[in-house]
């Protein structure tokens, strides 16, 4: 599949027929182009050019393909956006774009989403500290779009209305149109793309290498459309998304790379930032805050009403005690049992009927109940690993029990690396039933089996995440000769991350798993892997504690001297092979699998 193929626009004003007669130029020269991302201000200057604007924000001109905009300022601004935000299709967190009309999609405030398979980030409108409806970001647009720079993943747009000064030349970054909010963000977020507008200039910076990354940025300064020294207002992109490209080529850097202006930037504004508020709250931004009247239990190191979002969202917070904001158990406890995270944090609920989650407090057993069916339920249409799901790869399966089936998993580490699922949507498999655990335990002998005749041993890993996602359990088949060395290597890996695991030795793989029951706690993460020889290493994660979820697949790899196989991402196969791969599994196994 080629790459996507994106056009980028600077400061539209209005001009929305300029805009569109040339990216209808363009798309028959060198198209097709599959969306055009607006920087800068999108409305019209003045009121001569609104009726041109109007004509296609009521559909009577056509917009050719899906164009996105940030700069939601300018004549008829509020009109235009107060109608879409109106609109019962576009209520709650709607990330990828507020439909305005056809093709045309106000992304509002601040947000990441998926733009064919690139990752978009976006910081809407301008710094003001008036708290206008429109045109304007807030403080929570911005902590917002910093706790989800903390997921995993790499950025590939990060898209602002204006550029930071340090991405600008001398002579034309003055303050006048550069955000210092946008440089503290990209330093961040670290987009291996960031475009911006509002400067009347084009210009293409060098690459820069990025701090605690391996990737470069490449910044993008664009200039509006009918600016006088006719410089660029729309340039072309067709990047690969991160999230499909190797190791290797994520981390190659051009002859002309440059160290990263932030890193001076860093350095320069801490001592500027120190006299202006207490130097424990310089990274507070951090994390969403909101005012509650009540106080509930907290563990962090937070005093007043203002509650960490990072906490009640994921349970943890990386900064522990020395968090200035509320870890509320009880509004964790809340989230988990269902409540909509709107009215847990705001009061209300902006989606409204419409929202899936509840709209008032949990308590008694009969409404955790009903509450977690109808939740299941949800989780069941989005999941990958649900067989009622139609997100569910059903071409990789190879066999169906009746509590777990089997599936190679997309990207595997080596050939014949399983993976053992419940058909539930359960959390993990050490909590299941009797039942279940039987069923499990022939899997897994039939999977040792199955490896031995091939002359390998099997090595069985599972990450259980508190935050409560499709349980499966791998399994991988490493050479006998290996077989020796696994445990000393997921010591020394353990060693580095600062922890030992707990060991225990059985004659029975049953009695190993009923050890794992016994150390488990729901309300804490926790790996374990079963090693060839009858061992279990296990290790409950702490709060607050960095455990790479991809821990065991990295070790393995690094003990078969296949690193750059350590990202699955980077093992990835079409369709066909995938359904090639699945078949020559299935001959192979026929004569081991418990279910034939």
């Amino acid at each position: 599949m080629s790459p996507p193929r994106i056009l980028l626009c600077g400061d539209v004003l209005g001009r929305l027929n300029q805009l569109f007669k040339r990216v209808q130029s363009v798309n028959k020269s060198a198209g097709p182009f599959d969306a055009v991302l607006c920087v800068g201000q999108f409305f019209p200057d003045s009121s001569e050019l609104l009726d041109e604007f109007m004509n296609y924000v009521e559909g009577r001109s056509e917009i050719p393909i899906p164009t996105y905009f940030i700069g939601d300022y300018g004549v008829g601004a509020a009109k235009v956006l107060l109608a879409a935000s109106k609109n019962s299709a576009n209520q709650g967190f709607k990330m990828d774009g507020f439909k305005v009309t056809d093709n045309l999609f106000w992304l509002k405030g601040s947000g990441n989403f998926t733009l064919h398979g690139l990752s978009v980030a976006y910081l809407s409108g301008r710094q003001s500290s008036e708290g206008q409806q429109f045109g304007t970001y807030s403080q929570d647009d911005v902590d917002a779009l910093r706790a989800l720079a903390e997921e995993p993943g790499i950025v590939d747009f990060g898209v602002t209305n204006k550029a930071a000064a340090s991405d600008m030349l001398v002579g034309i970054s003055d303050s006048s149109n550069t955000d210092s909010t946008v440089s503290e963000l990209v330093a961040e977020i670290k987009p291996r793309y960031h475009i911006a507008g509002s400067k009347g200039v084009f210009y293409a910076r060098e690459p820069y290498s990025n701090v605690d990354a391996v990737h470069v940025t490449r910044f993008l300064g664009l200039a509006p459309i009918g600016n006088k020294e006719k410089q660029k207002f729309i340039h072309a992109l067709s990047p690969t998304p991160a999230a499909t490209m190797s190791a290797a080529d994520i981390s190659m850097k051009t002859p002309n790379t440059t160290l990263s202006p932030y890193t001076f930037l860093d350095q320069g504004s801490h001592s500027k930032e120190a006299a202006k508020r207490p130097s424990d709250s310089v990274s507070d931004s951090q994390y969403w805050r909101y005012d509650v009247s009540q106080k509930r239990q907290k563990h962090g190191g937070g005093d007043g009403d203002k509650m960490c979002f990072k906490f009640i969202y994921s349970g943890s917070c990386p900064r522990g005690e020395k968090c200035n904001f509320r870890h509320d158990t009880d509004a964790r406890e809340q989230c988990l049992r269902g409540v909509c995270l709107d009215f847990i944090i705001k009061g209300k609920c902006e989606k409204g009927p419409e929202c899936s989650y509840k709209h008032s407090l949990q308590n008694d057993d009969s409404q955790r109940t009903h509450r977690s069916e109808n939740a299941s339920a949800n989780r069941s249409k989005e999941c990958w690993f649900c067989l009622s799901s139609p997100s569910v790869e059903s071409h990789l399966i190879v066999s169906v029990g009746e509590y777990y089936y089997c599936a190679l998993p997309k990207g595997p580490l080596v050939e014949d690396h399983v993976l053992v699922i419940p058909v539930e949507h359960v959390p993990n498999t050490i909590s299941t039933s009797p039942e279940c655990e039987k069923e499990l335990g022939r899997f897994q002998n039939s999977l040792m089996m199955y490896y031995k005749n091939q002359g390998k041993e099997a090595v069985f890993f599972e990450w259980l995440s508190k935050r409560g996602t499709h349980a499966n359990l791998q399994a991988v088949p490493i050479p006998t000769s290996k077989a020796a060395a696994v445990q000393d290597i997921f010591n020394l890996a353990a060693e580095k991350l600062g922890f030992k695991f707990l060991a225990t030795k059985s004659s029975k793989s049953s009695d190993g798993r009923r050890s794992l029951r016994a150390q488990f706690d729901r309300n804490c993460s926790f790996f374990y892997v079963e090693l060839p020889e009858g061992t279990v290493l296990s290790h409950l994660i702490e709060e607050n504690e960095r455990f790479p979820a991809q821990f065991g697949r990295e070790v393995l790899a690094g003990l078969l001297n296949i690193a750059d196989k350590a990202d699955w991402r980077n093992c990835m196969l079409g369709k066909e092979e995938e359904t090639k791969m699945v078949e020559d599994f299935k001959k192979r196994f026929e004569a081991f699998d418990p279910n034939q």
